[in-house]
C-alpha cells in the first residue's frame, strides 16, 4: 500500500501547465489561506454551501494537519519553493461505519483560472485509488444541484454512481468495490 502522506505526482494540465499533485502538509496553511482568498464567492458557496470570507485558524489546522487514515487531503500546486501556489484541493473524510460498508465523504475546490483543466477529475481518480487501497467501499458527496461541473466529474469518474436528490442538493454515492482498479 502506498503511503498517502507521501503522495506526489507531476501532471501536465490540458493547457500545458505543469502541476504537482501531492499530499497536503502542515506547512501549507498560508498557501491554503491564499488559495481560499483567490476563490470567487460562487466557488466558495458551491464547496461550503454558504458564503465565507476566510478560513479560520482552526479550519486551516484541520485542513492541513490530517492523519492520512481517516482524512486524506491532496493539493494541486504550480511553482516551486516559496513560489509554490495551491490551485486546487481534494479530500475525503471517513464516515462512521454503517454495517460492513466503509464510506468517506469527498470534496474538491479548484481555483477558477484552472477550471476545465481536469484537476478535479485527477484528484478524484487519485483519492478513489487511495480510498480503495485503504479498504473503503464507497465515496459520497453532497453537491448543489446547480454545480453541474462537479456532477460531471463524478459521472466521468469511471465509478458506478448513484444519485439521490434532496431539496436543492444531490447526494452522490460512488462504489469503489465495483469499479476496476
Amino acid at each position: 500500500m502506498a503511503d498517502a502522506a507521501k503522495f506526489e505526482k507531476i501532471e501536465t494540465l490540458k493547457n500545458g501547465t505543469v502541476a504537482r499533485i501531492r499530499s497536503i502538509r502542515a506547512d501549507d496553511k498560508n498557501r491554503l489561506a491564499e488559495a481560499f482568498r483567490n476563490l470567487e464567492a460562487e466557488s466558495i458557496y458551491t464547496r461550503f454551501f454558504h458564503h465565507k470570507k476566510a478560513l479560520t485558524d482552526a479550519e486551516l489546522k484541520t485542513a492541513t494537519e490530517v492523519d492520512f487514515e481517516n482524512v486524506v487531503a491532496l493539493v494541486v500546486t504550480v511553482g516551486e519553493g516559496e513560489g509554490e501556489v495551491i490551485i486546487g484541493a481534494g479530500r475525503y473524510a471517513v464516515l462512521p461505519a454503517e454495517g460492513p460498508i466503509r464510506s468517506a465523504e469527498v470534496a474538491f475546490a479548484v481555483e477558477e483560472d484552472y477550471h476545465g483543466q481536469g484537476i478535479a477529475g485527477r484528484l478524484m481518480r487519485y483519492l478513489a485509488g487511495i480510498a480503495r487501497e485503504k479498504g473503503l467501499s464507497q465515496l459520497e458527496a453532497e453537491v448543489l444541484a446547480e454545480n453541474k461541473a462537479m456532477i460531471r466529474v463524478f459521472e466521468r469518474s469511471g465509478l458506478p454512481v448513484k444519485r439521490k436528490f434532496e431539496g436543492g442538493t444531490l447526494h452522490v454515492t460512488m462504489s469503489l468495490a465495483e469499479a476496476a482498479a
